[in-house]
């Protein structure tokens, strides 16, 4: 991997069924976390780790994503007749100029490693990133997880992939690696199994929401076999990669990790930003101690 990291794919084609009714409408990337959706905190990071291309692996039937990234004509002739710059900075701020977004439907469900093989035509034969919204990950005015992951893999000319340690009980939801220290943050996977049962799990360092990924694993997912429900398995072509390359690292980002994929998660990143906010700070703890 000798080429910066200049592209990164957005699965974002789920349905988000864990939180209907709202997600008949708002696709769950929509959702807020204070004033900014999922997808903003995501593409944030993207871009702060240097990306210029955003490819975004949706279904047909999900428009929100592509309208909020789209110019809103009427909104910023309103905003700027009414002299309201600042929420129009805000508008006009969600993509930055030198940055493209680009669409790819993804034609049916078929797992996660699907989707990212469709963003292929798009990638080329490049290093990327893959960063799934439903994992909000902050570290404050640090460098996001993403960009933290990027420089490790330029530095060791390696694939790199966010892990973080999880309760045994709870192997089964994730793919877990078992891996070699190599520091304090980063290790060498060894191999990785996929949701384990905890009784079988060979630790539990869970991956989490973020990948650098050199483009090799397009054809590797393209030789994966699908599993139940037919479903291409990103982690079963990363364990390719490692047999034939020996070289994928595991990395604990510097930052916390909120699982906006549930309710839970999603009420946990929305009180810790406001606890960020000088001027909500004092309502949420003033609430807190109400209760």
């Amino acid at each position: 991997m000798s080429k910066p990291l200049r592209k990164v794919v957005f699965p974002v084609a789920g349905l988000g069924t864990r939180f209907l009714p709202a997600t008949k409408v708002v696709a769950k990337e929509m959702l807020p976390v204070l004033d900014k959706p999922l997808i903003q905190y995501a593409v944030d990071e993207a871009v702060d780790a240097g990306a210029d291309t955003l490819i975004f692996v949706t279904n047909r039937y999900k428009h929100a994503i592509a309208d909020y990234f789209d110019k809103a004509y009427e909104l910023e002739a309103k905003l700027h007749a009414k002299g309201k710059e600042a929420l129009l900075a805000l508008v006009q701020g969600t993509l930055p100029k030198n940055v493209r977004a680009i669409f790819v439907t993804q034609p049916e469900a078929f797992g996660l490693g699907h989707a990212v093989l469709c963003a292929k035509p798009v990638v080329g034969d490049e290093p990327f990133g893959i960063v799934l919204p439903d994992d909000l990950i902050w570290n404050g005015q640090g460098k996001g997880a993403l960009r933290q992951m990027a420089e490790l893999g330029d530095e060791q000319q390696a694939g790199v992939i966010a892990v973080e340690e999880v309760p045994h009980n709870e192997t089964d939801k994730y793919g877990i690696v078992a891996a070699t220290a190599i520091d304090e943050r980063s290790a060498r996977i060894d191999h990785m199994v996929e949701k384990p049962k905890p009784a079988d799990a060979p630790s539990n360092l869970a991956v989490v929401g973020r990948y650098v990924l050199p483009s090799r694993i397009f054809q590797l997912l393209e030789q994966t076999v699908p599993g139940a429900g037919g479903e291409i398995q990103l982690t079963d072509a990363i364990d390719a990669l490692l047999k034939e390359q020996g070289k994928v690292l595991a990395y604990r980002f510097e930052g916390t990790r909120f699982d906006c994929g549930n309710k839970a998660g999603l009420v946990r990143a929305t009180m810790h930003m406001a606890m960020q906010d000088p001027t909500l700070e004092p309502t949420v703890r003033s609430f807190l101690a109400d209760l």
